[in-house]
């Protein structure tokens, strides 16, 4: 199996999803790591076509998983899995983004699969209470 699960990382803020991606980065090596974060005019918000670009970023074959930080993070998220050409993209849903994108990176460092990523992060779901 060549190349890793990719992470994409979509916050309304460019600051939050940077500080996400500098904790990854002091920790773990060789996992594609993007954001997509703010609006295309340097709003706060999401972009679809940012969360695309973030997608075909780091897609090296073995999927792509997405964190975002609210809901209509997520919203543009489900829209760029209708559009997106990558083999297997999804959302991680009911995960801390802080959290959830660091155990999925540790995760990809070391070679698990997509499936096996996205059954570990099922233990950090946050329910309803």
């Amino acid at each position: 199996m060549s190349g890793k699960v990719g992470i994409v990382i979509i916050s309304h803020s460019p600051e939050i999803a940077k500080g996400i991606h500098a904790l990854i980065n002091q920790v773990i090596e060789g996992v594609p790591v993007a954001e997509a974060a703010g609006t295309d005019d340097g709003e706060i918000g999401t972009s679809m076509e940012k969360i695309l670009l973030a997608i075909e970023t780091v897609d090296q074959g073995q999927g792509v998983l997405m964190f975002y930080d609210l809901g209509s993070a997520k919203m543009n998220a489900e829209m760029a899995l209708e559009f997106t050409e990558a083999a297997d993209v999804r959302i991680a849903d009911h995960v801390a983004i802080v959290e959830g994108t660091y155990v999925a990176a540790v995760e990809s460092s070391i070679g698990k699969t997509l499936d096996d990523i996205v059954a570990s992060l099922e233990r950090l779901a946050i329910t309803e209470m």
